[in-house]
């Protein structure tokens, strides 16, 4: 990434990654249709200037709460920031009555509704839900690197694949989107690659989105006679690096390929000592 401006001596230019918490999946009520994937939370890189002896706050979002089995809307999760970029929590997957909720990308449909849509340079739109039949099935949420599949007749629309950072040290898929559910039988979601949960067939319960990824939720299926839940988001985190030996403090630190990274699974401060 290229430096921004130059620093004095003491300052670090800093390469950052901010992912936020991913969306729950929709929950789907007694003999209700499939409902939709949670959305990923959204994903910003970049490049700052850190100055010697300043403290910057890092927060890292939770993932979104699964829609319940009584049908509701996943919830969404909530934002990540570090050195005043904030990246948008992602929006819940929808039921059978409520629509996919919009955020850093956006929730699957829930049968007979719409998609959420996602945030612009963050992620992408969700799913369509699939055509009325035996199998009525959600949409997939949608991912960092791609828009939620739509569901098929018999089969749900899978999350949208998430996006691949190297600012660890190694290669890693952050904010896919949770698979969509379906009814009585038929083929579930998958979970887009980058931490997505999949999806819930029939009775079945979604699957939790992977923490620190910021992956959604999967949609909950529902059958005659049952229902399920959806799955909730899983965490965002937030990495830092920069060139040479350790000059800062916060998160877990380690170093590869000439660079010190901070890594934040949680909330915490990122403080240049100089």
């Amino acid at each position: 990434m290229p430096i921004m401006k130059p620093v004095n001596s003491g300052d670090l230019n800093v390469e950052y990654l901010i992912v936020a918490g991913g969306g729950g999946g929709g929950g789907s009520a007694t003999n209700t249709r499939g409902s939709g994937g949670g959305g990923a939370g959204g994903l910003r890189s970049g490049a700052a200037v850190a100055v010697a002896g300043s403290a910057y706050t890092v927060t890292v979002g939770g993932g979104g709460a699964a829609g319940t089995s009584s049908g509701s809307v996943g919830g969404a999760g909530s934002d990540s920031s570090a050195f005043g970029v904030t990246a948008t929590g992602g929006g819940g997957g929808g039921y059978p009555i409520s629509n996919g909720a919009s955020g850093g990308s956006g929730g699957g449909a829930g049968n007979g509704t719409s998609a959420g849509t996602g945030t612009a340079g963050q992620g992408n739109n969700g799913g369509a839900a699939g055509p009325a039949s035996s199998n009525y099935t959600g949409g997939g949420g949608g991912g960092a690197g791609a828009v939620g599949a739509n569901g098929a007749a018999t089969v749900a629309g899978n999350g949208g694949g998430g996006a691949a950072s190297s600012i660890s040290g190694s290669s890693v898929t952050y904010a896919g989107g949770g698979g969509g559910g379906s009814y009585n039988g038929g083929t579930a979601g998958s979970g887009g690659a980058g931490g997505g949960g999949a999806g819930a067939v029939s009775s079945g319960t979604g699957v939790s989105g992977s923490v620190n990824t910021g992956g959604g939720g999967g949609g909950g299926g529902s059958g005659t006679g049952v229902a399920s839940a959806g799955g909730a988001g899983g965490s965002g985190v937030v990495v830092v690096r920069y060139l040479g030996a350790q000059q800062a403090t916060g998160g877990t630190i380690t170093s590869a390929g000439g660079y010190t990274i901070h890594t934040f699974t949680s909330s915490g401060t990122f403080t240049v000592t100089g």
